[in-house]
C-alpha cells in the first residue's frame, strides 16, 4: 500500500496560523496609528509605511517560528503530558519565542529606520533598550492570549474533528439534519485476553497508547473521530473526504503501520502484546444532530451504524482484519492498494430482506 502523506495537514495548520496571525499583528498595527491619529500625537520621523511593514513582518515570523512550535511541540504535548506540565513548559518556550521574534522584528526596524549596520553596537542597545520598555509587557501578554485562544481552538477542533467545530459554532447541528456519510468500527482484537493479562491499571494505559498512537493516521486520512466505546474507535467520513483516495481504506493500513512502528515499545512495556485492529466500514444516510444540555455532543443515528457494527462483527467469522460492505466498494478508487479486494460473501440485514455483499482487501 503507498504511504498516505503525513506533513500535508501540520503543514496546512501552520499556513492558517500565520495568515491569522499575520492579520493581527497588521490590525494591531492600525488600532495603534488610529489611536495615535485620534490623540494628535506629534507624528514627526515616524514612518508608518516602515511600522506597518515591521508589523506584518512580527506576524509573518510569529505565524512561521511560533505557528510550527504550536503545531508539532505544543499541540502533541497537550495530547500526550498532563496540561500543568504542559501549561509551564507552553509559557517558558513561548517566552523564548517572544524574545526571538521581537528580537529580529527589532534588528529589522531600527536597522531600517536609522540607517545602521547589523553589527552596530549602537543598533543592538537601542534595541535591547526597547525590549526592557513597559509596553512590551503588554505586547507580550496580547500575543500570550493570542497563542492561547489558538490552542484551545485547535483543541476544540479536535474534539469535533476537523472542519465540524466551524459547523458548531455555525449552528449547522442545532436541528437535526440528514447527512450521507461513511463510518468504520476500529475494535482491538484479543482485548478480553489482553485485559485479563494486564490488569485494569496497564490495560487502560494500553488502551490510551493505543488510541494516541491510532490519533494522527485518523486525522491525516480525513477522519474524524466520533467516539470510544471501551477498545474501540468509531470513525466516521464525509462522503466525500472518504471516498478520496480511498482514505477509508486507507486510514486502517495507516493505523497498523503507525502501531506496528512501536511494536518494540508495546512488547517491552505490555509484556509482549501488540495491538492489532480489525473494522467494519459501511456508508449511508444518517440524522446528525446536537444532543444534551449541561455535555452538548454531536450525534448520529441511524441504520449505518447498526449495520456497520454488524460488519466489524463479521471480521473474526470470516478471518479477516476489515471488511466493507458492497455498498462502499462500488464508491471507492482501490488501484492505490497494493491487495487485491476479495468477495467475502454475503450478510443479511437485521429486520430486511435484502443482504448485503462484503468484501476484504
Amino acid at each position: 500500500m503507498n504511504s498516505h502523506p503525513n506533513i500535508k495537514t501540520p503543514l496546512i495548520k501552520i499556513f492558517w496560523i500565520t495568515i491569522a496571525w499575520t492579520i493581527v499583528a497588521v490590525s494591531e498595527f492600525f488600532t495603534g496609528l488610529g489611536a495615535l491619529t485620534s490623540f494628535k500625537c506629534d507624528l514627526s520621523g515616524y514612518d508608518p509605511f516602515l511600522a506597518f511593514k515591521a508589523s506584518a513582518l512580527v506576524g509573518l515570523m510569529a505565524g512561521t517560528i511560533g505557528g510550527s512550535v504550536v503545531v508539532f511541540l505544543w499541540e502533541k504535548w497537550l495530547r500526550t503530558k498532563n496540561y500543568g506540565w504542559s501549561l509551564i513548559s507552553i509559557f517558558f518556550s513561548y517566552s523564548l519565542i517572544y524574545l526571538i521574534v521581537s528580537l529580529l522584528n527589532g534588528l529589522f526596524f531600527h536597522s531600517t529606520q536609522l540607517n545602521l549596520s547589523i553589527v552596530s553596537g549602537e543598533l543592538w542597545s537601542i534595541v535591547f533598550d526597547h525590549l526592557t520598555q513597559l509596553g512590551q509587557f503588554h505586547s507580550f501578554f496580547f500575543w500570550l492570549a493570542i497563542v492561547a485562544v489558538t490552542l484551545i481552538t485547535m483543541q476544540v477542533n479536535d474534539k469535533y474533528g476537523p472542519g465540524v467545530f466551524i459547523d458548531f459554532i455555525l449552528g449547522k447541528y442545532f436541528k437535526p439534519r440528514k447527512e450521507e456519510r461513511i463510518f468504520m468500527f476500529l475494535d482491538l482484537r484479543s482485548s478480553t485476553s489482553i485485559a485479563e493479562k494486564l490488569g485494569e491499571e496497564r490495560y487502560f494505559s494500553f488502551l490510551k497508547d493505543v488510541f494516541q498512537d491510532s490519533t494522527g493516521s485518523i486525522l491525516n486520512t480525513k477522519g474524524e473521530i466520533y467516539q470510544y466505546v471501551g477498545d474501540e474507535i468509531v470513525i466516521s467520513w464525509k462522503t466525500n473526504n472518504g471516498v478520496e483516495n480511498a482514505n477509508c481504506v486507507h486510514c486502517f493500513f495507516e493505523v497498523q503501520k503507525a502501531l506496528n512502528l512501536k511494536e518494540t515499545y508495546y512488547k517491552e512495556k505490555y509484556d509482549g502484546m501488540v495491538p492489532e485492529f480489525k473494522a467494519g466500514l459501511h456508508y449511508g444516510y444518517v440524522m446528525a444532530g446536537e444532543i444534551g444540555v449541561i455535555k452538548r455532543d454531536i450525534v448520529f443515528s441511524g441504520d449505518v451504524l447498526n449495520t456497520t457494527a454488524r460488519i466489524q462483527a463479521k471480521c473474526n467469522e470470516m478471518g479477516v482484519n476489515i471488511l466493507l460492505s458492497d455498498f462502499l466498494f462500488k464508491k471507492l478508487d482501490l488501484s492505490t492498494l497494493l491487495f487485491e479486494p476479495k468477495k467475502m460473501g454475503g450478510m443479511d440485514l437485521r429486520g430486511k430482506e435484502l443482504s448485503v455483499m462484503l468484501y476484504t482487501v
